[in-house]
């Protein structure tokens, strides 16, 4: 699989027009984006259109980039599987974009889905302890111990189903479907 550097990319930016696609979710786009990217959400009908229409014509080269590089990287794999090898995931994400000083949009602020899913799993497993401590009753041991499997095998697979399951909810979603954005920084 192809990379760029979030320097190398720039630079292609500041010579023309490239496709930077951010498959974020919503609200992680509109919290803040590299300027120029359009946000298509990885697990999204638009995404997997982009996939089909993309191997088809894929003269153009399409740069991907989310958060830090991790669903970049599985974004351009889905791409690659389907047969277009035009694709290129952007090293360490919108995190070393900004990081870097690079134009960004910046729009309302939001939890995100990282710490979503620690609230929610560290909530879940400690009720779930708290209830079989005062409970006396071991079954409500299983509420931890099943959020324990889960977290083990969202770090084996890097697939997180809570994470999946939260970025569907209606506070995860940007209302007008646009970036939000509000301002600019350099």
């Amino acid at each position: 699989m192809q990379t760029i550097s979030v320097h190398e990319l720039a630079k292609k930016q500041s010579i023309g027009p490239i496709r930077l696609i951010d498959v974020r979710t919503p609200v992680e786009f509109r919290e803040v984006h590299a300027i120029g990217a359009q946000n298509v959400p990885l697990d999204s009908p638009p995404f997997k259109t982009m996939v089909e229409n993309h191997r088809k014509s894929s003269n153009d080269v399409l740069y991907v980039i989310c958060k830090s590089g991790g669903r970049s990287s599985k974004a351009c794999q889905q791409f690659i599987d389907a047969g277009a090898d035009s694709v290129v995931s952007v090293d360490g994400g919108t995190s070393a974009w900004d990081a870097a000083g690079l134009p960004v949009l910046r729009g309302k602020k939001a939890i995100s889905l990282e710490r979503q899913v620690r609230i929610t799993a560290g909530s879940l497993a400690f009720a779930g302890s708290l209830a079989a401590i005062v409970t006396s009753n071991a079954l409500w041991a299983g509420v931890p111990a099943f959020i324990g499997a889960g977290l083990t095998f969202a770090g084996v697979t890097d697939t997180c189903g809570m994470g999946m399951l939260l970025a569907k909810m209606p506070w995860n979603q940007c209302s007008d479907g646009a970036a939000c954005a509000t301002e600019a920084t350099v």
